[in-house]
């Protein structure tokens, strides 16, 4: 399961215009023409420790004047290897999704996705981290100068001397409303509870669908930078593309993630 990935077509356009403004102060401005900027490979992958199908989408970034649409690219070669010497096989589905058959990721592996495409090859590794139980997940009230609203909130135990990173994605009632990283940097060791925030809170009759990841350090970082740029939790900063860990000059991640999912209602 892939979510929270960025629009690739809103960061690199920022970008671009950032690079108009930085030579504005020379004598002849130059404004670079964003429809006709060369499409860049975007690859998001994802294992992780449940024995289900694991998917890879390989696509490229569209000109900024055309729908902000998936455009698959077709015909990649797509495999995954591990490190305790496993080879899965990716097979187009679709234009630009890839499935494997079915296996479960192992915490503590090392993988390490491939994609040839177009003449080029692309890698990315990802260690699956170990899983940290789940004490439980609940609703919590919070009141911001006066006003109260009721959040999904996860409780766990930090495992000591680990540095772990937590991914939470919520969908209520079935619509995607919030994907939040988080780390034990001030809780390493601690019992924790992580409050999800959503724009208009949880009401009653409200069904939560809550999925929690661990992630690698790199997969943190990727995604805090998303949370950057969206504003999530303060003001949006200056908008870049996020720091991704696959190589060649391609945009977007690939997790090894341990997954865990929960479902609350509201009464």
């Amino acid at each position: 399961m892939i979510s929270g990935i960025p629009s690739y077509k809103i960061i690199l356009k920022s970008v671009l215009i950032g690079l108009a403004i930085s030579f504005s102060s020379c004598e002849e401005v130059i404004e670079p023409d964003l429809s006709t900027a060369p499409p860049l490979v975007v690859i998001e992958g994802n294992i992780s420790d449940q024995p289900e199908v694991h998917t890879v989408k390989v696509s490229q970034t569209i000109a900024f004047d055309q729908p902000n649409t998936f455009k698959g690219i077709k015909g990649a070669r797509v495999t995954v290897y591990s490190s305790n010497n496993q080879t899965f096989a990716f097979n187009a589905s679709t234009d630009g999704i890839y499935r494997s058959q079915r296996f479960r990721g192992i915490p503590g592996v090392r993988y390490t996705l491939e994609v040839v495409t177009g003449g080029k090859t692309y890698k990315a590794s990802s260690v699956m981290p170990a899983a940290v139980r789940i004490d439980s997940v609940a609703f919590k009230e919070l009141s911001f100068f006066g006003n109260s609203s009721i959040y999904p909130a996860v409780y766990y135990k930090d495992p000591p001397g680990i540095q772990n990173q937590y991914r939470f994605i919520v969908r209520l009632n079935g619509v995607l409303k919030a994907d939040q990283v988080n780390e034990d940097r001030f809780s390493d060791g601690n019992p924790t509870s992580d409050i999800i925030t959503l724009d208009d809170g949880v009401e009653r009759g409200d069904k939560v669908d809550l999925e929690v990841q661990c992630i690698d350090r790199n997969v943190f970082k990727y995604y805090f930078a998303v949370s950057q740029v969206d504003g999530n939790g303060g003001p949006p900063v200056a908008p870049s593309n996020p720091e991704s860990n696959i190589d060649n000059g391609a945009l977007g991640i690939f997790s090894a993630n341990t997954r865990a999912a929960y479902t609350i209602t509201l009464k």
